[in-house]
Protein backbone atom coordinates (compact mmCIF):
# COMPACT_ATOMS: atom_id res chain seq x y z
CA UNK A 1 0.00 0.00 0.00
CA UNK A 2 3.02 2.07 0.60
CA UNK A 3 2.86 3.59 -3.32
CA UNK A 4 -0.51 4.85 -2.89
CA UNK A 5 0.99 7.48 -0.24
CA UNK A 6 0.87 11.19 -1.13
CA UNK A 7 -1.35 10.12 -3.94
CA UNK A 8 -5.03 11.04 -4.90
CA UNK A 9 -7.82 9.06 -5.01
CA UNK A 10 -9.72 9.08 -8.16
CA UNK A 11 -12.71 7.19 -7.07
CA UNK A 12 -14.67 6.62 -4.64
CA UNK A 13 -13.34 3.71 -2.79
CA UNK A 14 -15.69 1.45 -1.58
CA UNK A 15 -15.57 -1.84 0.37
CA UNK A 16 -17.05 -5.50 0.70
CA UNK A 17 -19.99 -4.38 1.25
CA UNK A 18 -20.69 -1.48 -0.99
CA UNK A 19 -19.91 1.30 1.89
CA UNK A 20 -17.95 3.94 0.90
CA UNK A 21 -14.43 4.35 2.90
CA UNK A 22 -12.77 7.29 0.84
CA UNK A 23 -13.97 9.89 -0.78
CA UNK A 24 -12.68 10.65 -4.38
CA UNK A 25 -10.26 13.80 -4.39
CA UNK A 26 -8.72 13.02 -0.64
CA UNK A 27 -5.20 13.15 -0.53
CA UNK A 28 -4.17 9.81 0.61
CA UNK A 29 -1.82 9.74 4.02
CA UNK A 30 -1.04 6.93 6.52
CA UNK A 31 -3.99 6.98 8.45
CA UNK A 32 -5.75 6.26 4.82
CA UNK A 33 -3.23 3.44 4.42
CA UNK A 34 -4.22 1.99 7.71
CA UNK A 35 -8.10 2.40 6.88
CA UNK A 36 -7.85 0.72 3.44
CA UNK A 37 -5.54 -2.61 4.79
CA UNK A 38 -8.37 -2.89 7.59
CA UNK A 39 -11.30 -3.30 4.69
CA UNK A 40 -8.81 -5.65 2.76
CA UNK A 41 -8.81 -3.04 -0.21
CA UNK A 42 -5.18 -3.79 -1.52
CA UNK A 43 -5.45 -1.65 -5.05
CA UNK A 44 -7.34 1.18 -6.20
CA UNK A 45 -7.31 3.98 -8.71
CA UNK A 46 -5.37 6.93 -7.85
CA UNK A 47 -3.88 9.83 -9.44
CA UNK A 48 -0.83 11.98 -8.67
CA UNK A 49 -1.25 14.94 -6.25
CA UNK A 50 -0.47 17.60 -9.21
CA UNK A 51 -2.71 16.37 -11.76
CA UNK A 52 -5.97 15.87 -9.45
CA UNK A 53 -8.52 18.45 -9.64
CA UNK A 54 -6.21 21.92 -8.36
CA UNK A 55 -9.04 24.03 -9.18
CA UNK A 56 -11.67 22.95 -6.60
CA UNK A 57 -12.27 24.86 -3.24
CA UNK A 58 -10.70 22.12 -1.11
CA UNK A 59 -7.39 22.09 -3.21
CA UNK A 60 -7.43 26.08 -3.58
CA UNK A 61 -7.72 26.13 0.15
CA UNK A 62 -4.58 23.19 0.94
CA UNK A 63 -2.56 25.65 -1.51
CA UNK A 64 -3.55 28.92 -0.22
CA UNK A 65 -2.88 27.45 3.49
CA UNK A 66 0.60 25.80 2.15
CA UNK A 67 1.86 29.17 0.77
CA UNK A 68 0.94 30.84 4.51
CA UNK A 69 2.71 28.45 6.46
CA UNK A 70 5.58 28.82 4.34
CA UNK A 71 5.12 33.15 4.88
CA UNK A 72 5.17 31.85 8.76
CA UNK A 73 8.51 30.24 8.55
CA UNK A 74 9.86 33.01 6.56
CA UNK A 75 8.36 35.82 8.79
CA UNK A 76 9.56 33.98 12.01
CA UNK A 77 12.94 33.28 10.45
CA UNK A 78 13.27 37.03 9.60
CA UNK A 79 12.69 37.89 13.38
CA UNK A 80 14.91 35.66 14.44
CA UNK A 81 17.66 37.27 12.36
CA UNK A 82 16.81 40.75 13.08
CA UNK A 83 15.33 40.98 15.98
CA UNK A 84 12.74 43.47 14.25
CA UNK A 85 9.22 42.32 13.47
CA UNK A 86 8.40 42.72 9.61
CA UNK A 87 5.66 44.68 10.00
CA UNK A 88 4.83 45.44 6.39
CA UNK A 89 4.41 41.82 5.84
CA UNK A 90 2.05 40.95 8.44
CA UNK A 91 -0.34 43.60 7.91
CA UNK A 92 -0.29 43.83 4.19
CA UNK A 93 0.67 39.96 3.46
CA UNK A 94 -0.45 37.44 6.37
CA UNK A 95 -3.05 38.69 8.42
CA UNK A 96 -5.13 39.28 5.12
CA UNK A 97 -4.43 35.93 4.02
CA UNK A 98 -5.76 34.37 6.93
CA UNK A 99 -8.70 36.35 7.25
CA UNK A 100 -9.34 35.27 3.44
CA UNK A 101 -8.84 31.48 4.38
CA UNK A 102 -11.08 31.71 7.55
CA UNK A 103 -13.97 32.67 4.72
CA UNK A 104 -13.45 29.78 3.33
CA UNK A 105 -16.77 27.43 3.18
CA UNK A 106 -16.87 23.55 4.13
CA UNK A 107 -15.80 24.55 7.94
CA UNK A 108 -14.45 20.57 7.69
CA UNK A 109 -11.89 20.79 4.49
CA UNK A 110 -10.93 24.10 6.06
CA UNK A 111 -9.66 22.46 9.55
CA UNK A 112 -8.08 19.61 7.59
CA UNK A 113 -5.86 22.51 5.51
CA UNK A 114 -4.67 24.21 8.80
CA UNK A 115 -4.32 21.65 10.99
CA UNK A 116 -0.99 20.66 12.13
CA UNK A 117 1.37 17.74 10.42
CA UNK A 118 4.82 18.31 10.76
CA UNK A 119 6.47 21.71 11.81
CA UNK A 120 4.34 22.44 14.74
CA UNK A 121 5.57 25.47 15.88
CA UNK A 122 4.82 27.38 12.47
CA UNK A 123 1.63 25.94 11.26
CA UNK A 124 0.41 26.29 14.54
CA UNK A 125 0.08 29.93 14.48
CA UNK A 126 -1.50 29.74 11.24
CA UNK A 127 -4.03 27.11 12.62
CA UNK A 128 -4.94 29.35 15.62
CA UNK A 129 -4.99 32.69 13.81
CA UNK A 130 -7.53 31.40 11.33
CA UNK A 131 -9.53 29.34 13.88
CA UNK A 132 -9.79 32.83 16.37
CA UNK A 133 -10.44 35.01 13.01
CA UNK A 134 -13.46 32.37 12.41
CA UNK A 135 -14.73 32.08 16.28
CA UNK A 136 -14.54 36.13 16.14
CA UNK A 137 -16.94 36.40 12.96
CA UNK A 138 -19.11 33.95 14.71
CA UNK A 139 -19.48 36.50 17.67
CA UNK A 140 -20.23 39.30 15.57
CA UNK A 141 -16.80 41.18 15.73
CA UNK A 142 -16.83 44.14 13.61
CA UNK A 143 -13.92 44.13 10.64
CA UNK A 144 -11.58 46.49 12.81
CA UNK A 145 -12.15 43.94 15.92
CA UNK A 146 -11.17 40.87 13.61
CA UNK A 147 -8.10 42.62 11.53
CA UNK A 148 -6.90 43.11 15.40
CA UNK A 149 -7.77 39.54 16.81
CA UNK A 150 -6.25 38.08 13.62
CA UNK A 151 -3.09 39.90 14.25
CA UNK A 152 -2.85 39.34 18.09
CA UNK A 153 -3.81 35.38 17.32
CA UNK A 154 -1.21 35.00 14.59
CA UNK A 155 1.76 36.79 17.01
CA UNK A 156 0.20 34.38 20.09
CA UNK A 157 3.69 32.24 20.41
CA UNK A 158 5.88 34.74 19.09
CA UNK A 159 8.32 34.53 22.34
CA UNK A 160 8.35 30.78 21.42
CA UNK A 161 11.46 31.84 19.42
CA UNK A 162 13.52 32.72 22.85
CA UNK A 163 12.91 28.87 23.81
CA UNK A 164 15.32 26.10 22.39
CA UNK A 165 14.03 24.12 19.42
CA UNK A 166 15.37 21.00 20.63
CA UNK A 167 13.06 21.70 23.46
CA UNK A 168 9.97 22.88 21.50
CA UNK A 169 10.38 19.70 19.42
CA UNK A 170 11.13 17.48 22.15
CA UNK A 171 9.09 13.93 21.03
CA UNK A 172 8.60 12.65 24.90
CA UNK A 173 7.26 14.56 28.01
CA UNK A 174 9.20 17.92 29.37
CA UNK A 175 10.84 17.59 32.57
CA UNK A 176 9.41 20.16 35.13
CA UNK A 177 12.59 22.14 34.18
CA UNK A 178 11.90 22.62 30.50
CA UNK A 179 7.87 23.29 31.21
CA UNK A 180 9.09 25.93 33.34
CA UNK A 181 11.14 27.13 30.63
CA UNK A 182 8.73 27.12 28.13
CA UNK A 183 5.73 28.62 30.04
CA UNK A 184 8.10 31.53 29.83
CA UNK A 185 7.09 32.25 26.25
CA UNK A 186 4.33 34.44 27.41
CA UNK A 187 6.21 36.45 29.26
CA UNK A 188 9.28 36.76 26.19
CA UNK A 189 6.03 37.31 23.52
CA UNK A 190 4.46 40.37 25.54
CA UNK A 191 7.80 41.95 26.45
CA UNK A 192 8.88 42.08 21.92
CA UNK A 193 5.17 42.73 21.46
CA UNK A 194 5.33 45.24 23.77
CA UNK A 195 7.80 47.29 22.50
CA UNK A 196 7.19 47.03 18.52
CA UNK A 197 5.79 50.04 17.27
CA UNK A 198 2.59 49.86 15.57
CA UNK A 199 1.22 46.41 17.09
CA UNK A 200 -1.55 46.91 19.41
CA UNK A 201 -1.57 46.36 22.91
CA UNK A 202 -4.11 44.25 22.86
CA UNK A 203 -1.78 41.84 20.94
CA UNK A 204 0.75 41.70 23.42
CA UNK A 205 -1.95 40.53 26.09
CA UNK A 206 -2.79 37.86 23.90
CA UNK A 207 0.79 36.23 23.94
CA UNK A 208 1.06 37.00 27.57
CA UNK A 209 -2.40 35.77 28.55
CA UNK A 210 -3.32 33.16 26.04
CA UNK A 211 -2.66 30.21 28.75
CA UNK A 212 -4.52 31.75 31.54
CA UNK A 213 -8.14 29.61 32.65
CA UNK A 214 -10.71 31.65 33.92
CA UNK A 215 -10.42 29.68 37.17
CA UNK A 216 -7.14 31.20 37.95
CA UNK A 217 -5.62 27.40 37.14
CA UNK A 218 -3.81 28.82 34.24
CA UNK A 219 0.11 30.51 33.72
CA UNK A 220 2.04 33.07 33.95
CA UNK A 221 0.17 35.13 36.36
CA UNK A 222 -3.00 32.93 37.50
CA UNK A 223 -5.36 35.45 36.18
CA UNK A 224 -8.82 34.83 36.67
CA UNK A 225 -12.11 35.42 34.08
CA UNK A 226 -12.66 38.95 35.23
CA UNK A 227 -8.72 39.72 34.70
CA UNK A 228 -8.55 38.18 31.21
CA UNK A 229 -8.89 40.51 27.65
CA UNK A 230 -11.47 39.27 25.53
CA UNK A 231 -9.19 38.31 22.55
CA UNK A 232 -6.95 36.41 24.86
CA UNK A 233 -9.94 34.14 25.72
CA UNK A 234 -10.89 33.32 22.11
CA UNK A 235 -6.76 32.72 21.32
CA UNK A 236 -7.16 30.42 24.26
CA UNK A 237 -9.61 28.17 22.89
CA UNK A 238 -8.49 28.29 19.37
CA UNK A 239 -5.10 27.30 20.66
CA UNK A 240 -6.48 24.14 22.49
CA UNK A 241 -8.69 23.39 19.89
CA UNK A 242 -6.11 23.48 17.33
CA UNK A 243 -3.49 21.72 19.13
CA UNK A 244 -5.69 18.50 19.92
CA UNK A 245 -6.82 18.26 16.47
CA UNK A 246 -2.91 18.48 15.29
CA UNK A 247 0.16 15.70 15.31
CA UNK A 248 2.39 17.44 17.95
CA UNK A 249 6.08 16.69 18.85
CA UNK A 250 4.67 14.70 21.48
CA UNK A 251 1.87 13.48 21.03
CA UNK A 252 -0.80 12.47 18.13
CA UNK A 253 -3.91 14.29 17.38
CA UNK A 254 -6.79 13.31 19.51
CA UNK A 255 -10.10 11.24 17.84
CA UNK A 256 -12.88 14.20 16.94
CA UNK A 257 -14.70 12.99 20.05
CA UNK A 258 -12.17 13.20 22.76
CA UNK A 259 -11.36 16.96 21.34
CA UNK A 260 -15.53 17.53 21.56
CA UNK A 261 -15.13 15.89 24.98
CA UNK A 262 -12.76 17.82 26.39
CA UNK A 263 -13.52 21.30 25.18
CA UNK A 264 -16.60 20.27 26.93
CA UNK A 265 -15.26 19.85 30.20
CA UNK A 266 -13.43 22.95 29.59
CA UNK A 267 -16.45 24.53 30.20
CA UNK A 268 -16.70 24.17 33.69
CA UNK A 269 -13.99 26.93 35.05
CA UNK A 270 -11.08 26.88 32.33
CA UNK A 271 -12.76 28.32 29.21
CA UNK A 272 -15.29 30.89 28.76
CA UNK A 273 -18.93 28.68 27.92
CA UNK A 274 -19.85 31.45 25.17
CA UNK A 275 -16.25 31.09 23.18
CA UNK A 276 -16.65 27.43 23.29
CA UNK A 277 -20.32 27.17 22.27
CA UNK A 278 -19.91 28.82 19.80
CA UNK A 279 -16.95 26.98 18.30
CA UNK A 280 -18.98 23.63 19.13
CA UNK A 281 -22.52 24.81 18.12
CA UNK A 282 -20.89 25.52 14.53
CA UNK A 283 -19.14 22.49 14.41
CA UNK A 284 -22.40 20.90 15.38
CA UNK A 285 -24.55 22.86 13.07
CA UNK A 286 -22.40 21.98 9.89
CA UNK A 287 -22.21 18.15 11.09
CA UNK A 288 -25.33 16.54 9.19
CA UNK A 289 -24.07 15.50 5.62
CA UNK A 290 -20.40 14.47 6.82
CA UNK A 291 -18.51 11.51 6.10
CA UNK A 292 -17.22 9.99 9.60
CA UNK A 293 -15.34 7.16 10.77
CA UNK A 294 -16.33 5.55 13.81
CA UNK A 295 -14.63 3.81 17.07
CA UNK A 296 -15.50 0.28 15.35
CA UNK A 297 -13.63 1.57 11.98
CA UNK A 298 -16.95 2.00 9.87
CA UNK A 299 -17.68 4.40 7.29
CA UNK A 300 -21.05 6.21 7.71
CA UNK A 301 -23.06 9.73 7.27
CA UNK A 302 -24.47 11.78 9.87
CA UNK A 303 -27.91 12.68 8.87
CA UNK A 304 -29.48 13.89 12.04
CA UNK A 305 -28.15 15.93 15.13
CA UNK A 306 -29.85 15.07 18.55
CA UNK A 307 -30.68 18.56 20.05
CA UNK A 308 -29.85 17.02 23.39
CA UNK A 309 -27.13 15.37 22.55
CA UNK A 310 -25.00 16.92 19.51
CA UNK A 311 -22.03 14.94 20.20
CA UNK A 312 -24.35 11.66 19.90
CA UNK A 313 -25.56 12.10 16.49
CA UNK A 314 -27.59 9.45 13.94
CA UNK A 315 -25.63 7.89 11.73
CA UNK A 316 -26.31 5.88 8.21
CA UNK A 317 -23.80 3.24 7.52
CA UNK A 318 -24.76 1.77 4.30
CA UNK A 319 -28.43 0.49 4.73
CA UNK A 320 -28.30 0.65 8.63
CA UNK A 321 -28.94 3.51 10.86
CA UNK A 322 -26.65 4.11 14.37
CA UNK A 323 -27.50 5.80 16.66
CA UNK A 324 -24.29 7.09 18.83
CA UNK A 325 -27.10 8.35 21.98
CA UNK A 326 -27.98 4.44 22.40
CA UNK A 327 -24.44 2.66 21.46
CA UNK A 328 -22.37 4.73 23.79
CA UNK A 329 -19.60 2.22 23.18
CA UNK A 330 -19.37 3.75 19.53
CA UNK A 331 -17.89 7.07 18.89
CA UNK A 332 -16.65 9.50 15.93
CA UNK A 333 -13.54 8.95 15.53
CA UNK A 334 -12.83 11.44 12.91
CA UNK A 335 -14.46 13.37 10.25
CA UNK A 336 -13.23 12.26 6.92
CA UNK A 337 -11.46 15.58 5.73
CA UNK A 338 -10.75 17.18 9.65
Amino acid sequence: MRQYLGKVTKHDVENAFGVTILPAGILLREEHLVLLEKHRIDSLFVIDADQSAAGTPADQTREAVGKLKERSRAFYDAFKETGQIPLKELEAEIVPAVQNIARTPGMFKLFEAVKAQGDYTYEHNIGVGVISTMIGKWLQFSEDELAELTMAATLHDIGKVKIPEHILNKPGKLTNEEFELVKKHTIYGYEILKKTEGVSYRAALVALQHHEREDGSGYPLGLTADKIDAFSKIVAVADIFHAMSSDRPHQKALPFYEVVRQLRECFFGQLDPAIVHALLDNLTAKLVGQQVLLTDQRVGEIVYINPHDGEAPLIKVGEEFVDLSSKRQIQIQRIIGF
